[in-house]
């Protein structure tokens, strides 16, 4: 069982984390320079820990030369396995949308160069689709075909332009609320092949523990109830969710080098 996407440096203690609820790997998420560093970290210290290392769109105000060099010269780390979370957010106003578009674009770009998967972020406000339509616009532009679609909030416009550029979507604990008809939708669209789970973890908890503080183990809960959606048994869908985790971050290669 592998989560795709974490903050596992967001938690008291990361290492105990590790193996709940049958956890063997997971993505650690750098979202800004000190969380990239601490991904990096952990991903060092722990064999069933990858790193990924960007600049979340809340935070592209704080963009510049110097992180960019920072956040390039960390993904050249052996265990870095992707670029971002990266996108565009508008239901908070932490940063202008010009600033957000100027970041991912720089994202974009790096991933290519580093034949990297970008982790794409994307928020509107209630009643809004902003965010959706401008990333995807963005990222049909770019033309760049590696790629993640996280946290997946169910925007028919975004999805099928991550589809037809080759990307994978993934799907969080929101996915089990009540009312997320739209993800549920998407999910039941999205090819086999190229759909993920993750918890975002310590965010979004899904149901039984929505509410509490979410971790890595708790994407297991997500896996059982997509898998029932989707009229799966359980561990035919685990052994496919684990497949396309290893295959859009290449994880094999990672290991590989690793062990020579």
């Amino acid at each position: 069982m592998i989560d795709t996407h974490c903050h596992l440096d967001y938690l008291d203690d990361p290492d105990s984390a590790r193996g709940e609820l049958g956890l063997t790997a997971m993505v650690c998420i750098g979202a800004d320079v000190e969380h990239a560093r601490n991904a990096v970290a952990l991903a060092e210290r722990f064999g069933d820990v990858y790193a990924t290392v960007g600049l979340h769109p809340t935070e592209a105000g704080s963009d510049s030369a110097d992180l960019r060099a920072e956040i390039e010269r960390l993904s050249l780390h052996p265990r870095v396995v992707g670029i971002g979370e990266s996108g565009v957010d508008y239901y908070w106003d932490a940063a202008t949308p010009r600033a957000q578009r100027e970041a991912l674009a720089w994202q974009l770009d790096l991933s290519r160069r580093r034949d990297l998967p970008i982790v794409i972020h994307t928020r509107d406000k209630a009643g809004q689709d902003g965010a959706a339509r401008d990333c995807a616009a963005q990222l049909t532009e770019a033309g760049w075909g590696r790629g993640i679609l996280h946290c997946f909030s169910g925007h028919a416009g975004l999805l099928r332009a991550g589809l037809d550029l080759g990307f994978h979507v993934s799907f969080a604990g929101n996915v089990t609320y009540r009312n997320a008809h739209e993800i549920r939708e998407a999910a039941r669209f999205v090819p086999r092949d190229r759909i993920l789970v993750e918890t975002d973890a310590p965010f979004l908890a899904p149901v039984p523990n929505r509410g509490k503080p979410n971790r890595p183990g708790y994407v297991r809960h997500t896996l059982r109830f997509l898998a029932d959606l989707l009229g799966m048994p359980e561990e035919e869908f685990e052994a496919v969710t684990d497949a396309n985790a290893r295959a859009v971050y290449r994880l094999g290669e990672v290991d590989a080098r690793g062990a020579v």
